[in-house]
């Protein structure tokens, strides 16, 4: 985490915090990223869903069009990371947020 601190960084997701409702969402992520990045960290976040419940490579290719690099990468944050997948989850869970693909 530290690698990635930056005071410019830590107002960008103070701004996201900020967000209340999914149109929010959708109109903040279209001014700042293109369609392709959005798509791009929404595969790799059902991706990190898939691989916590326990789906198999060839499943989550088929269903998402990702690479297995890709899966790969994720799967290694998933074991190996900062648990922001695993709060992410745990928090859904417990607002009690669709989770399953």
């Amino acid at each position: 985490m530290d690698k990635l601190k930056d005071k410019n960084l830590d107002v960008l997701f103070e701004a996201i915090l900020t967000l209340q409702t999914v149109d929010e969402c959708y109109s903040f992520f279209e001014d700042l990223c293109t369609v392709r990045e959005i798509q791009s960290i929404c595969q790799r976040f059902t991706v990190a869903r898939m691989l916590t419940e326990k789906q198999v490579y060839s499943d989550i290719v088929a269903k998402t069009g990702a690479s297995t690099a890709t899966i790969s990468r994720v799967n290694r944050s998933l074991h190996y990371g900062n648990d922001g997948y695993k709060t992410v989850f745990e928090r859904m869970e417990e607002n009690g947020t669709e989770k399953s693909t």
